[in-house]
């Protein structure tokens, strides 16, 4: 069993490797190699090709980026190799199955709550946001914006003030907000595509004393003590928003695959979200804390 990771620095990443990595320990016959690409793009298809020579009996792929990895996930499939692809799309089809939660809706469901929080703090749909990105270009990142727009974009007084790229990584998400915070006077909302780019924000507010002006927003809700589950506890981000790892899904599907000859799987599969605020953190950190 191979799986080829866009990058396990992510602490999002680094979770799916150890719960993949602990599910199929269940499974004595299976040995499981799991490839890291840095966030390269080259560098995972080099990765990938070389699984594809040495014949795995299962691939799974998260995509770095859509288009670069079409094509060799294409050549995967056409090598007989039964290809899942695990949460961010490709341009074309080029799998057996294809696990997902809906990152158009998570970004509804962030953009309706800031829009929620503006309205109460201010009496009327009114404020200042910064926005900071993932990867341009990835699905993730551009219905994660899509998504939170269509809410932002319903109300004139509310301004997203600032959008900054960062990549998904927090060490970049404190380096984009130092460089907002000297520019912008007044933020009320900082929005990031995931949770480590919104803790990175948090810190930088935090190191000139401003956190306490502004609220923090992040998705992937992971569980464990870094996970941003507990920040919402600590006070850290006022909600994040679940991503699921889709992991458990995957090593489910990929068993089934081996095992059963007639096993046909859905050509895409589903996974659902939830918002976690303060009142249903606790619950939420037990729910999700399989990987610490």
């Amino acid at each position: 069993m191979a799986f080829s990771q866009c990058n396990s620095a992510e602490p999002y990443r680094a979770a799916q490797n150890k719960l993949m990595s602990n599910l199929f320990s269940n499974y004595k016959d299976i040995k499981l190699v799991i490839s890291d690409a840095q966030q390269d793009n080259s560098k995972q298809i080099a990765q990938i090709e070389t699984f594809i020579r040495q014949k795995p009996d299962l691939l799974i792929v998260a995509p770095n980026e859509r288009a670069p990895l079409t094509n060799i996930m294409g050549e995967a499939i056409k090598a007989g190799i039964p290809t899942i692809c695990l949460e961010r799309d490709i341009l074309e089809p080029n799998y057996t199955t294809y696990i997902r939660s809906d990152n158009f809706k998570i970004g509804q469901a962030a953009g309706e709550f800031i829009v929620e929080h503006l309205t109460k703090k201010y009496g009327e749909p009114k404020g200042k946001i910064v926005e900071i990105r993932g990867l341009l270009g990835v699905e993730g990142e551009i219905n994660r914006y899509n998504g939170a727009h269509q809410f932002f974009d319903k109300y004139p007084k509310i301004e997203v003030v600032h959008e900054a790229v960062a990549d998904w990584l927090q060490s970049k998400g404190r380096e984009r907000m130092i460089e907002i915070l000297r520019v912008q006077d007044k933020i009320d909302v900082v929005y990031g595509h995931n949770d480590p780019m919104a803790i990175g924000a948090y810190i930088a507010a935090k190191e000139v004393g401003r956190e306490k002006e502004m609220i923090f927003v992040g998705i992937d809700g992971l569980g464990g003590k870094g996970g941003g589950i507990k920040k919402v506890i600590d006070g850290v981000l006022e909600a994040t928003f679940n991503y699921p790892l889709c992991v458990d899904k995957a090593v489910e599907l990929a068993t089934k695959i081996l095992k059963q000859e007639d096993f046909s799987p859905p050509k895409t599969i589903l996974m659902e979200s939830e918002m976690i605020i303060k009142e249903n953190a606790e619950e939420a950190y037990e729910k999700y804390s399989i990987v610490n």
